[in-house]
């Protein structure tokens, strides 16, 4: 092994695989490769003779060797898949065997033990050994429960270590993408902390729920009558109780605290029954049911869980047709964000309806569920939420992943800034990448303690405790979500805040305070808040978002033809500019029904094709634009002259540089467009059509869409995932009233 260095190791064909364990993953990872035709030949040896007279004529090997020494002579790759406290044994043979360069993996599902094991066999772990462990199985066990099939689209965790030799970890990597696994790497002690909370402490308590059970004199009928919940969560009892024996004693300190945990809110639980709580209970329930459908739904399309599903998702887009029919988009995203959070800092009850149950408002709603505040809902746009008071959240139980929600990280990190316990906000790897530094600024200036990552950008480690003073700002760059996140902190700072903005901006968190009983003062372009007071539980109704709304006035704008009716629309002045703008460039928009609901105006909004003209876009129309833009850009290439923006420098910090990712798609389409440093000039013209990539930001998706009306040819639109953040339905909706988009066949 001393000249490992000097080894190429490819994802190509390989000499010879030995395998070494021929049980469920074992002979599954064996009968896949051997399917793959990655391999000269798979070896196969296993300790019991009744798997090796199997294995070939069950087609999971090529051959079997009698003896371990025999199975690994000649190989490039071993794997081990032996139970844990048969590793030990294992591994100190073959740290008597000649290897040559031969790379060693192996698939134990407590790495620590797993090294402790490689160390006392060779004195040190080896560069060409690198720990995994693929999340798979299988209530069957044994040679003849081998499944080519069994790591398609779950997760294989490699564990590699400091010294952990890149191309050996290239090489496992590569054969379990081969069997269609999603490989990640994780560190050692953090993956025996998850997999004991994840899986270990799951099977510990299945089985010792079943033992229970069968051990009362009426088991006979409990088994008899036992429904399907029953079913679903003892299958894993019916696991290999010998090599559950051994995970459990192999991984004994993080199951301990797994269990410890669990044992402590169990007895909350009962205290709760016994005293007939119906609060606590509803509390742990709602966060247990939002949790799963958080995880399952937020994260999954975020590439954490099944990602082999979600990875590509595009749009085509296809030229013509025009816009008609009556429609409501979802709820306002900021009103729905701001719900929740007043609504939970407020005492009483609050009921919102018309909630946008999209994935960006839900994280808001899991953040405070994960602060103990309970909620129920949302169903169908409800959501009733128990507030807890200006002081009674709690510590949540590890970081709050907001997923793609700069809104929630950056008001959230003014709330928390004034909490006495500590928090940990995290996003998804787009959020990542966006700038916090201008919310982390101004309050570290009020006394909180904040720590970014690199470059100002998530995660924003808030410390509790702080001593938070208020202060005079005034914001150097026009935005919403710093004026609110500095307004909530001073709900918790001595002394007044005031927040002065250069130009007006959403005005929604001004409102809702107001509309909740909090004391707020707003004179020209300051706004005040004092503490002190108290929020007090109200009704909300959300009205539909005119950020949504934006995209189908445009469409309804440019395709010869169209009229629309776009139902209770929130019209808050300081969030029109995109009907300002289009109505500046010739657009027939008329508002119809204007009324006011839960302090925010509304109106039906009606909208006719028009020829639109190329303007310079008002100054002072920016920041009342601002998340409209990308869509308004498809309307200036559909003008006749040219558009000017100046002055919207933030669009290159939202889920996307939004200036330049809109230029590349419309010279893509044959549109002439310039970015500039704060802005862009495009002339309009005829879009073609051709393949532009969204980057992963929503409005960049959509707003292609909408660009199909008037293109010659299809638009395919690529990593459209996130449209789901900040418009569930869009699809079905667009092609409602006209909007030929689809979803890429074999997305």
């Amino acid at each position: 092994m001393d000249d490992l260095e000097q080894r190429s190791y490819t994802t190509g064909k390989l000499g010879r695989l030995t395998v070494v364990g021929l049980g469920l993953i074992g002979g599954s990872f064996a009968k896949g490769m051997r399917e793959s035709g990655l391999c000269g030949e798979v070896i196969g040896y296993d300790a019991d003779p009744v798997a090796r007279n199997l294995a070939v004529p069950l087609g999971v090997v090529d051959g079997v060797a009698a003896d371990l020494e025999g199975a690994v002579e000649g190989a490039d790759v071993i794997l081990l898949a032996v139970p844990i406290l048969a590793m030990e044994k294992v591994l100190a043979q073959l740290a008597q065997m000649s290897l040559g360069q031969a790379v060693i993996t192996d698939v134990g599902s407590t790495k620590g033990a797993v090294v402790d094991a490689v160390v006392k066999a060779f004195g040190a772990v080896p560069a060409n050994f690198v720990p995994g462990h693929p999340i798979a199985g299988s209530e069957r066990s044994g040679v003849e429960a081998a499944n080519a099939e069994l790591f398609q689209r779950h997760k294989v965790i490699l564990t590699p270590l400091e010294g952990t030799d890149p191309v050996a970890l290239e090489q496992v990597s590569g054969l379990w993408q081969v069997l269609g696994a999603d490989v990640e790497h994780m560190a050692l002690a953090d993956h025996d902390e998850v997999l004991a909370a994840t899986s270990h402490l799951p099977h510990l308590l299945a089985f010792s729920l079943v033992d229970t059970l069968a051990s009362r004199s009426e088991n006979l009928e409990i088994f008899r009558y036992a429904a399907g919940g029953f079913r679903d969560f003892t299958r894993i009892a019916a696991s290999d109780p010998t090599m559950w024996r051994d995970i459990f004693l192999a991984n004994q300190d993080a199951v301990l605290r797994s269990l410890d945990a669990f044992t402590r809110d169990l007895a909350r639980v009962r205290t709760a029954i016994e005293e007939g709580d119906a609060t606590a209970l509803l509390g742990v329930f709602t966060r247990a049911k939002s949790a799963r459908e958080h995880f399952s739904n937020i994260l999954a399309r975020r590439a954490y869980v099944e990602p082999m599903q979600t990875q590509s998702v595009n749009f085509i887009a296809s030229p013509g047709g025009c816009v008609q029919g009556t429609i409501r988009v979802p709820g306002d995203k900021s009103i729905s964000h701001r719900s929740i959070m007043l609504g939970s800092l407020a005492e009483g009850v609050t009921h919102v309806e018309g909630f946008l149950e999209g994935e960006d408002s839900l994280a808001t709603l899991q953040a405070f569920r994960d602060m103990g505040v309970v909620i129920e809902g949302p169903d169908h746009g409800r959501v009733t939420i128990n507030g807890v008071g200006l002081q009674g959240l709690q510590a949540p139980p590890g970081p709050l992943y907001v997923g793609n929600s700069g809104t929630s990280m950056r008001l959230l990190s003014g709330l928390l800034a004034g909490q006495q316990f500590d928090t940990i906000l995290t996003g998804d790897i787009s959020l990542s990448n966006r700038p916090m530094g201008r919310v982390a600024k101004p309050l570290r200036e009020m006394g909180a303690r904040i720590e970014t990552g690199e470059d100002g950008r998530p995660p924003l480690h808030i410390q509790g405790d702080s001593r938070l003073v208020g202060m005079d700002y005034s914001m150097p760059m026009a935005s919403a979500q710093v004026k609110s996140c500095l307004l909530l902190a001073g709900l918790y700072a001595s002394g007044r805040t005031s927040v002065t903005e250069p130009a007006p901006t959403r005005d929604h968190t001004e409102r809702m305070l107001k509309g909740f009983g909090y004391p707020i003062a707003v004179d020209g372009a300051t706004v005040t808040i004092e503490p002190g007071h108290k929020l007090t539980a109200c009704k909300i109704d959300v009205p539909a978002d005119i950020s949504s709304a934006a995209f189908f006035m445009v469409a309804a704008s440019i395709a010869e033809g169209s009229n629309l009716l776009l139902e209770h629309v929130g019209i808050n002045p300081t969030r029109i500019g995109v009907i300002n703008i289009l109505r500046e460039m010739g657009g027939d928009i008329t508002l119809e029904n204007e009324r006011e609901v839960g302090g925010e105006p509304v109106a039906d909004i009606r909208i006719r094709s028009a020829a639109l003209k190329g303007i310079d876009i008002p100054v002072d129309q920016v920041p009342l634009a601002i998340d409209e833009f990308p869509v308004l850009f498809i309307a200036a290439a559909c003008a006749e002259g040219r558009t000017i923006l100046r002055g919207a420098e933030e669009l290159r910090v939202k889920e996307s540089d939004r200036i330049q990712v809109m230029a590349d798609g419309l010279q893509t389409l044959g549109i002439k467009a310039e970015p500039t440093h704060d802005g862009i000039i495009i002339d309009g013209g005829q879009m073609q059509g051709g393949s532009v990539a969204s980057h992963g930001d929503h409005r960049i998706a959509m707003s292609f869409s909408v660009a199909s009306l008037r293109a010659q040819h299809d638009i395919q639109i690529t990593d459209c995932a996130n449209v789901a953040t900040s418009f569930p339905g869009f699809v079905e909706l667009a092609s409602s009233v006209g909007i030929k988009v689809r979803l890429e066949e074999g997305a």
